[in-house]
């Protein structure tokens, strides 16, 4: 039963009120100008490094929202996104520019999947068959999703509502609120729920966002749970503002939502993989770089990392 502060009974809302634009506005967002994004950025997709000590966490940024995460207590991955295009259907839709930084077929075992909602870029039905078939992972997701992964394969599914946990004994998982909504039709808005994740793992504390617009809810996260090593933060897909900004941040608010959560390293996603929105292919990054000169923030503390490439945390 999820809390009355986010759920009517039949639908899941965010408690602020910021719950988007409907589908009634997606013709006039289609009258937007849309920048040009190359057809293929050419990627050379890379095997994951070894994880050479027990105690290290290796994060490895995919594409978009997929982050591999190589802990010594399992290897987990963020709304796996695998396929060409972010659509029902395989010949329209959005289509990606650059491939993903690992192949599926290269990934090493993974023991958990982190899905933080419904949306077809980042719940990739096609690359959860392909996963759940190689390693019957155990898969954690917002109320409402969990029909999803059983539909692809998933044997293990654990439902969370916001601020529940799953304590596996090596690792905890906590489902964060964010701003968002959730649909894979016109006709089942927000029946599912949408979050993001913190996750505690050989005495690391890591934060995935998931798909978020600004809100306070950032700044609960952080003083309910404590700063994290590490956040996977959202910077893209955030044009025009009158459309999007209830749910998704654009850099500007994605260094606020680094600040807001205390976090000691932040790594951007969310940008440069699949065109969703007019902005150009490379305005995220050079705003976020603009926003933290304006805040004083150094690029060491919010980075950009290439697709393929990874960061550590040295245990």
């Amino acid at each position: 039963m999820s809390d009355e502060r986010h759920f009517d009974g039949k639908r899941f809302f965010n408690p602020n009120g910021a719950n988007g634009r409907g589908f009634r506005d997606v013709p006039r967002m289609l009258t937007v100008a849309r920048s040009r994004w190359p057809r293929d950025v050419p990627i050379t997709p890379r095997r994951p490094p070894p994880l050479e000590r027990a105690d290290d966490i290796i994060v490895t940024f995919v594409g978009h929202a997929t982050f591999l995460i190589q802990t010594g207590a399992g290897n987990l991955l963020t709304d796996p996104f695998f396929s060409r295009r972010a659509s029902p259907v395989p010949f329209a839709g959005p289509r990606r520019s650059r491939a993903p930084g690992v192949r599926i077929e290269d990934l090493p075992p993974i023991a958990t999947i982190l899905l933080s909602h419904n949306h077809y870029d980042h719940c990739d039905l096609a690359a959860l068959r392909a996963l759940a078939r190689r390693f019957d992972p155990l898969l954690v997701t917002p109320l409402g999703n969990a029909r999803f992964g059983r539909a692809a394969g998933m044997r293990r599914v654990e439902e969370l509502d916001w601020w529940q946990q799953l304590d596996t004994g090596a690792m905890r998982v906590v489902a964060t609120p964010a701003q968002h909504f959730s649909a894979r039709h016109p006709f089942d808005r927000n029946e599912a729920l949408w979050a993001g994740f913190r996750i505690e793992v050989a005495g690391r504390r890591l934060y995935f966002a998931g798909d978020s617009g600004y809100g306070p809810h950032f700044k609960e996260i952080g003083a309910r749970l404590g700063p994290p090593d590490l956040a996977l933060l959202p910077i893209g897909a955030y044009e025009p503002r009158w459309f999007m900004k209830d749910i998704h941040m654009n850099p500007e608010e994605a260094v606020a939502a680094h600040l807001d959560v205390g976090s000691r390293l932040s790594v951007a996603m969310h940008h440069a993989t699949i065109q969703l929105t007019p902005e150009p292919i490379d305005a995220p990054a050079q705003a976020l770089a603009v926003a933290l000169a304006a805040r004083g923030i150094g690029e060491d503390r919010f980075r950009i990392v290439a697709i393929g490439d990874s960061v550590t945390l040295p245990g």
